[in-house]
């Protein structure tokens, strides 16, 4: 069983292994979306993919900045307007900071924070080639991260919060960062009934999305205790892997039975959702963190690349 430690190093390898393919080019074949895994077209017949979705069609899409690592289109459904400072957490790439600099405008301000230095490097050369001023990227963890309290009026964020090891602590820090009566819209995958058992443990499943998630209820349970109100699910839409996938961690046997498990409990799987809640305007019971925690942005004792732009 690996530790939480050794999970974000898991997960910050495969990433900047991604981080370092060329533009256009395809993910790296362990990563979240590589072509063996749950997410990625199968090598032989190049089928398309089953987890990311198409963001060619929003204000904003820059293709260089699309690794295909997502589960869902949350800056479509995320209510921002002009003006808004918009954090976007395991913002990779930008791809979803560029998508939400359209909506903000010029006035506004988007944050992309993400723990792969390689990634943060990424994003910010897109963003220098694009000219854009108010987009920045931060280094940084989800379960701590290195901004201050009541900052962003609305958090995005793209199949990344399955693959925190803490969610209670990674929520209880979204709520910290949004401003009183700001929201978030964050796609993620959960799962509804069990696994087998190879699908839930295996690391490599781990990054690919899968192995991370935790079931439906359980994610909404968690968004309510950290204090979030109008809570919705703004789209769901189940995920199914194809057999190329489900060969990597389970037995012919073991995907026959999974496959015939289908077919008795349909509503059993996994799922991509995305879910929208808002900070009540007055709260209580949710201590800030100290001062001197939440001052600055940049922290020059964290690794990875210069932390300001």
């Amino acid at each position: 069983m690996e530790t939480a430690e050794q999970i974000k190093e898991t997960v910050r390898q495969k990433y900047g292994a991604i981080a370092e393919q060329p533009p256009g080019g395809p993910a790296d074949a362990n990563g979240c979306c590589g072509p063996t895994s749950c997410c990625g077209p199968e090598i032989e017949s190049n089928v398309p993919i089953v987890m990311a979705q198409d963001y060619q069609e929003l204000n904003g899409y820059v293709a260089d900045a699309d690794l295909g690592l997502g589960c869902g289109l949350p800056t479509q459904f995320a209510q921002i307007k002009p003006g808004d400072t918009v954090v976007d957490l395991g913002s990779g790439a930008g791809n979803d900071c560029f998508v939400a600099r359209a909506e903000t405008g010029e006035t506004g301000r988007v944050i992309g924070l993400d723990m792969t230095p390689r990634m943060i490097d990424r994003a910010r050369k897109n963003a220098k080639a694009l000219g854009f001023t108010n987009v920045e990227f931060v280094y940084g963890d989800i379960e701590e991260m290195p901004l201050p309290e009541n900052l962003a009026n609305v958090v995005v964020s793209n199949c990344v919060m399955n693959l925190v090891p803490d969610k209670q602590k990674a929520f209880a820090e979204t709520f910290r960062i949004l401003k009183p009566g700001g929201h978030f819209s964050i796609s993620d995958i959960v799962l509804k009934g069990e696994l087998p058992a190879g699908l839930q443990q295996d690391a490599e499943m781990y990054v690919g999305c899968v192995s991370g998630a935790i079931q439906k209820d359980a994610y909404l349970q968690l968004v309510k205790e950290s204090g979030f109100t109008n809570i919705q699910v703004q789209k769901e839409r189940e995920i199914t892997l194809p057999d190329s996938v489900l060969q990597n961690y389970l037995s012919a046997e073991e995907i026959a039975e999974y496959r015939q498990q289908d077919l008795v409990t349909p509503d059993r799987g996994i799922y991509s959702v995305t879910v929208f809640a808002q900070k009540p305007l007055v709260f209580t019971d949710i201590k800030p963190k100290e001062a001197s925690q939440a001052a600055s942005f940049c922290d020059p004792s964290r690794p990875g690349p210069d932390c300001c732009n």
